[in-house]
């Protein structure tokens, strides 16, 4: 339940050869930023606009005029990213994305058809394919004692030897308003986050996360 091929549908980002180089999706985290002046370099100029050194904007996507766009960044077509958005540099965001109002990006991959669209704060992170975070629901990237993270499952902890990683949403996972994701989270494929929950570990896939810390499995027919 930890590796790329388990958690995301790579069809869905551009980032897809790069990212299957890696088995688990927290080790292309340090090569986020070289991935995406890789990446922008190929970019077609009849579809990508360089709007600022090492900033590509489809030219189908709509940025606000208040949103600002660190380097390096690709902004992938049909996506929006509204007022005061601050992508502070090494964020590649797929197409039909939606990155909202007031919301912080930092070192992240946003697979296509993302939405993070209310006052998130998203760093070292990377979210599949149709996962959407709930408003005012972050990842905490840095453990409070500044130790390496890792990552604990039910049955077994992988060090990653990071300081720095947020959280791992499989494809369509959905968060609820105002949680918070600990450094080292990994949710699984199609699983959901109650509101006002405060996640660590491993969330395994089709299950919910619910109030308390507790897991329960989906039904078959949700």
């Amino acid at each position: 339940m930890y590796t790329i091929k388990e958690l995301y549908d790579l069809n869905h980002t551009m980032a897809a050869e790069a990212l299957s180089a890696f088995t688990y999706p927290w080790e292309a985290l340090s090569s986020i930023k070289s991935i995406i002046e890789t990446l922008g370099e190929t970019l077609d100029d009849e579809e990508y606009q360089q709007v600022s050194p090492k900033v590509w904007v489809h030219k189908t996507a709509t940025v606000a005029p208040t949103a600002f766009l660190g380097a390096p960044c690709i902004i992938g077509a049909g996506t929006e990213v509204r007022h005061c958005a601050f992508v502070r540099g090494s964020a590649l965001v797929g197409k039909d994305c939606v990155v909202g109002n007031s919301v912080e990006l930092k070192n992240v991959i946003l697979f296509d058809s993302v939405q993070v669209p209310h006052y998130n704060y998203v760093g070292d992170s990377i979210l599949g394919y149709r996962s959407h975070m709930g408003a005012g629901s972050i990842t905490s990237n840095v453990k409070s004692d500044k130790q390496p993270v890792v990552v604990h499952g039910k049955d077994e902890s992988i060090a990653t030897g990071l300081k720095k990683f947020g959280a791992m949403l499989g494809d369509d996972v959905e968060v609820g308003c105002n949680s918070v994701l600990n450094p080292g989270t990994v949710i699984g494929r199609c699983s959901n986050v109650y509101p006002l929950s405060c996640v660590r570990g491993v969330v395994p896939d089709h299950s919910i996360y619910k109030t308390g810390g507790v897991i329960v499995k989906k039904r078959e027919n949700v």
